[in-house]
């Protein structure tokens, strides 16, 4: 059997076809959508102590810094984006992306 490629996607349709709700987490990775699992158990514990460890040294530094629940970051050459167990993200930053308050991207 020949299986038909599948043809790439942009950043903004995979935005777009997000499902709200959903047992998996979802990437785009060069244009491919790819199903990921939850992360859970140590995997889950881990990245929850790394996000209340680095949120606890912004907020005693006073940093402009804070670390999303949840957000899809797009990657430099917008072909892929990716749903990070922690990341820490500049607000002054945010002015210039378009997408952060009506999509948290």
């Amino acid at each position: 059997m020949i299986q038909a490629l599948q043809t790439p996607i942009t950043f903004d349709e995979f935005v777009a076809w997000l499902p709200e709700t959903s047992p998996y987490r979802y990437e785009l990775h060069r244009g491919v959508i790819v199903e990921m699992s939850k992360p859970r158990g140590k995997h889950s514990k881990l990245s929850g102590e790394l996000a209340y460890n680095l949120g606890t040294t912004i907020r005693q530094a006073n940093l402009p810094y804070f670390i999303p629940k949840e957000c899809i970051v797009r990657s430099l050459d917008g072909n892929s984006g990716y749903e990070l167990d922690v990341i820490v993200l500049d607000e002054p930053a945010l002015i210039d992306e378009p997408n952060w308050e009506s999509r948290s991207l």
